[in-house]
Order: structure tokens, then sequence, then C-alpha cells
């Protein structure tokens, strides 16, 4: 596309801003796209307006808003067929496409996402149960919702925001819904408002895409992860800000362009189970690879050196694919300098809180890269089933540092839900104690068929959710050593 049109399209998004600042000077493009990726800017793939805006509510509306009543309209082309059944199921595949404007000053996100679903649960289903953070922390009003072009009325509760289809979807027929929002990024960093928020300069936005789910409460009394999502075979994301920026995203494929006077970014990611990203006007980037994997770092003045995470980073990818005997399942790894909480996992991206001293730097970003693996790659209910992914990514990343070591906390059933940890004790008795748990199969299995069953497992149930008995089971498959009296101890409830 010549580069008249492709800046009018690019002003066409940027009017749809809500207190866009036309006096900032952009700096220079090959500065921006420097910091974001090593491809050269090119043409944008054909671009799509911004999500529409809407006044947000009010500081003492606290209800969360449907979107507006649906009225008649003339037939559509649909799948859906009349009836209802009260169902909906996590056996569907999704694929999404976002399209995303923020308003740098304010922290105001809108979002448009357009998600084709096919039904493969065997049965009807007549509802989504789409999973955001932005339902819960971010005040989320919705603009509206389709599904196959014919308006319907979704709701939020918790984070969840339920849409349903307007009949049934069959087994095997595919529906494409589309959901507007507008959230708020949170101001500060306490409690979990760091996943979403604006504070010290960085944007951090956490399982902001409205995703696939079922419905899952929010609340729990410790810093685990309250979501389950399935894996999506691609999504495609559009992010456009009104002031410059350097953009974190899970992969190294990203097209940036100059927009007016912010930044308008594009790229696509494929097997993933969330899509986070990071934003900041003065992240440094450093650049690598760990046996043909692009791994870069992005680090800000004043925190850890972007070619101190980069060494962590590219440490973490080789040594611990060379101990899982397994290559590393993302594209690429991204790990970022964030402003607080803990350290965080999503496909591709680790995040690194700068408060932590240089030993538990290097274990969030090993234990995060680990993750790759346990959640990304095999996902599971990290409510329900927290040791499904926390276990075995403690395990790796610390058999590959080699610091497996004793719980603080008194020994405690592992088959319990997140809600049953204290906030205390959660660290050391899910991740610890699950770490030392598995490495006690180790011993008694034996290393080479501990790592075999745990690939067995992996591979099993690549981009799909496994969970606690199926990984305990594919250790049992993997030897003729009698596990059950560990098993029975630490997992009542299974065995």
């Amino acid at each position: 596309m010549p580069a008249g049109p492709a800046i009018l399209i690019v002003a066409g998004l940027i009017g749809a801003l809500a207190g866009c600042d036309t006096t900032t000077h952009l700096p220079a493009a090959s500065q921006q796209v420097a910091g974001e990726t090593d491809i050269p800017a090119t043409e944008a793939a054909a671009r799509t307006g911004a999500p529409a805006t809407t006044t947000p509510p009010g500081p003492g509306d606290t209800s969360p808003p449907a979107s507006p009543t649906p009225t008649a309209g003339p037939p559509r082309d649909t799948s859906i067929a009349p009836g209802s059944v009260n169902r909906t199921s996590l056996d569907l595949t999704a694929s999404y496409h976002v399209n995303a404007a923020l308003t740098v000053g304010s922290g105001v996100l809108d979002v448009t996402t357009a998600v084709t679903v096919r039904n493969d649960s065997g049965d009807g289903i007549d509802r989504l149960e789409l999973n955001t953070i932005a339902a819960r922390l971010g005040g989320m009003s919705i603009i509206g919702t389709t599904v196959d072009d014919g308006p319907v009325a979704a709701t939020i509760d918790d984070q969840t925001v339920t849409v349903p289809l307007g009949g049934v979807l069959p087994d095997g027929a595919t529906t494409t819904v589309r959901l507007e929002y507008r959230a708020t990024l949170r101001k500060g960093t306490t409690g979990s408002d760091w996943m979403f928020s604006q504070a010290g300069g960085v944007l951090t936005l956490y399982r902001w895409i409205p995703w696939v789910s079922v419905a899952t409460p929010f609340d729990r009394p410790n810093g685990g992860q309250p979501f389950v999502t399935p894996s999506s075979p691609k999504v495609d994301v559009e992010l456009l800000t009104d002031a410059p920026l350097v953009l974190a995203a899970p992969t190294t494929e990203v097209a940036a362009f100059a927009a007016g006077s912010g930044n308008d970014w594009s790229f696509t990611v494929t097997d993933v189970r969330d899509v986070a990203v990071v934003l900041a006007p003065e992240f440094r980037v450093a650049h690598g690879e760990a046996d043909g994997v692009p791994v870069r770092a992005f680090s800000r003045p004043g925190g850890p050196a972007a070619t101190q995470l980069l060494d962590l980073a590219v440490g973490a990818v080789r040594a611990e694919a060379d101990q899982l005997g397994m290559a590393f399942p993302a594209t690429s790894m991204t790990v970022v300098d964030t402003p607080a909480g803990v350290g965080l996992e999503s496909p591709g991206m680790v995040w690194v809180p700068r408060k932590l001293d240089t030993r538990n730097r290097t274990y969030a970003i090993y234990q995060g890269v680990a993750h790759q693996w346990f959640y990304g790659l095999v996902g599971n209910d990290q409510r329900a089933e927290p040791f499904a992914d926390e276990g075995p990514s403690d395990l790796l990343a610390r058999t590959a540092l080699g610091t497996l070591r004793a719980s603080r906390c008194g020994q405690v059933a592992l088959d319990r839900s997140l809600a049953k940890y204290s906030g205390n004790c959660y660290y050391e008795q899910v991740l610890v104690q699950g770490g030392r748990v598995l490495d006690d199969l180790r011993r008694r299995m034996g290393s080479a068929a501990f790592w075999a069953a745990l690939r067995a497992y992996l591979n099993e149930y690549r981009h799909d959710l496994g969970g606690t008995r199926q990984l305990l089971e594919a250790l049992r498959a993997g030897t003729k050593v009698n596990l059950l009296p560990v098993l029975r101890s630490r997992f009542p409830s299974l065995y």
C-alpha cells in the first residue's frame, strides 16, 4: 500500500481515541521500530477501524453493565439453531481478531474482539463464557455484542462475560461472536491491580482479550492464577496508542508504524492460551537467541539491565529444554521488567518485577520459562488444580538451577483448589512442596523413566488441557514402581 493511503487509514483510527493529544511529537520511525522488533517497518496488513467508544460509568456506578438490548433485524446467515440447552463447554476451537485503542493519558482501553468459534464438544451449546480481568479490574463497559452479526445482550459477572448465542450452536458448527468493550487501567499496583495497570509509566495488560473459558471466580487468598483457557490456533492483534511507547509483545514478528502522535502495532501469534503485552516509553531492548529461539529482554532505567535479563532467559531456555529432553514450545521468548507484582508467565512472555533481588529474579525467569511447557503447551484449570502447572514448573526450574529445597510451611495435600491455600504458604506448599514430591517420584522411578513420562504427558495433551490426575497417571504409566503410597498421601482425593 502506498504511504499516503496508509496514513489516511491510521488517521481514521486515531480519530476514535478519546483525548488524543495531537501536539506530541513522535520520535523517528527507525527509533520506534528498533525498540520493538528486528523487522523493518513494512506496510500493514488490512487495517480495520478502532473500537467504538462510549462514556464510561461514573465513579458511583459499580454494577457491571450489559450490552445494549438487541433489536430485530433482517435475516442473517448463521449456524445457530432455535432452542436452548443451558450449556457451554471448554471443548471449543476459537480464533481471535483483536483491535484495541489505548488512550495513554487516561488509561482508557477500547477493544473489539471477533471470536470465530467451532463447537467441538460433542453436543450443542447456547452460550459462551469469556474470561477477561478487564471485567473485574477495569470497570468494563460492554458497548455491543453480536452473534453472526445479530445483536445479543452479553452480561458481566466477576471476571466472566456471558454471551448468549440466541439459540443453539450444534456440534461441529461455527459461529462468530463480536464483543466491543471499554475499560480503564488501574492507577496502582496493590492487590491484583498490577496485572491491569498504568503505574510508573508502564502499562501492563494481562488477560485483556475476552477468551473462551468457563465461569471462574477471580478472588483467592494468595497470588495464584485463577484461570482456565483453551489454546487458540490463531490470534491477530492490532494495538493503537495516542502517545509514543515501546511494545513488549510475545513475538518478534511485530509490524510497527507511526500513527499521528502515537504508535500502531500488529502481530499474530499461534497456539496460545492468552496474550499479554507491556508498554513503556523508555524500554531498552536486548536481543539474543537460544538454540534457534529468538529471545528479547525489555528493561527500564533504574531496573536490571536488559542484557542481564537476556542472559538469564537464554540460559533458562537452553537448560530446561535440555533437562526435559524436549524442544522449547514457543516460537520466541520475551522477558520484561515490570513495576510490581510477582513473576508472571504468559505464552512466550515472562514478567519480572524489578523489586526482586538477583536470586529471586533468576528463579522467576527460570520458573516462567518452565511454564511455557506446563501451562503454555499443556494447560489446566489453574484455579481448581494449581499443582498441575506449578509443581512441574518449580521442579524443572529448580532442577536446572540446582536449587531444590525443603518447604518452609507444613506439609499439606496437593490436590486442593487454589482457594484452599493461604497467602503465606501458597508458594511454599503448591510450588516448593509440589516440586519436591515430583522429585521424590523421580528418585523412585529413575531419572530416565521420570523425564520420559513427563514428555509423554506433554505430548499427549499438547495444545490441550491436562490436569493433576492426568499428569500423575502419566508418571504411573511410565514405570513399574508402585507410586501409590506417595500419591495416596499427597493427593488423597484422587488416590
